[in-house]
């Protein structure tokens, strides 16, 4: 189990890491960040293995405290 919650929170940095390098207008509106969150979710499915949330709707709560809209 720590080794489950070890590589998601690994693959919240790097995401978040990617996020922040992003274009600013990339970042503020709502297509541009569920672009990024659907294409963040496939890249790191197995840092997502034994999650019970989808893993596009935890790396979206993730990013749009940090999305300012």
């Amino acid at each position: 189990m720590p080794d489950v919650r070890e590589k998601q929170r690994e693959a919240r940095r790097k995401i978040i890491r990617q996020w922040a390098k992003l274009p600013k207008d990339k970042r503020q509106s709502m297509q541009g960040i569920s672009e990024f969150a659907r294409t963040a979710a496939q890249q790191n499915e197995n840092a997502f293995v034994r999650s019970r949330r989808d893993p596009y709707q935890k790396i979206m709560g993730w990013l749009l405290p940090r999305s300012h809209l």
